[in-house]
């Protein structure tokens, strides 16, 4: 759970600090414009902050880190999210400066993006597989305290 905990402050302070960047780059060259720097910092702190909180919650209701499928979606959400929100700074930056991208930031971000899903996919199937064991253990333990209820009358 304390490596959740972690991802999501790593992450709140990360979109900060591209909130900050956003700011002091555009001011310094005078841009107007639109640019992907706009968008960095709410992508990191919801894709980042906000998501891991929700799952360090999803941890302590379902034990999701006793599956084997958890540590596999951590490390390669968190890969797509860092490579998607790098290349999205790239983007941006550069387009602040005033030069093009080119084909290979975009191709790069495709492939954050599709570590992003593939990560979504393995949390999926991993809360699918936890969900189970819950409400079983849940019903087993509401039948003990009826049945406990019923011998003391």
């Amino acid at each position: 759970m304390k490596k959740l905990l972690n991802a999501a402050h790593l992450y709140m302070i990360l979109g900060v600090v591209s909130g900050l960047y956003h700011r002091e780059l555009t001011k310094a060259e005078h841009f107007t414009g639109q640019t992907q720097l706009g968008v960095v910092h709410t992508h990191v702190l919801s894709l980042g902050t906000l998501f891991f909180l929700v799952v360090l919650a999803l941890e302590k209701l379902f034990s999701l880190t006793a599956s084997a499928l958890f540590g596999w979606f951590f490390w390669i959400y968190n890969a797509g999210l860092v490579i998607t929100v790098g290349t999205m700074t790239l983007h941006g930056t550069l387009t602040v400066l005033g030069h093009d991208s080119g084909a290979a930031v975009a191709g790069t971000a495709g492939l954050g993006h599709i570590l992003l899903t593939a990560g979504l996919v393995l949390l999926f199937i991993t809360i699918g597989k936890r969900l189970p064991a819950q409400p079983q253990a849940s019903a087993a333990g509401a039948t003990t305290v009826a049945h406990a209820r019923l011998r003391d009358r």
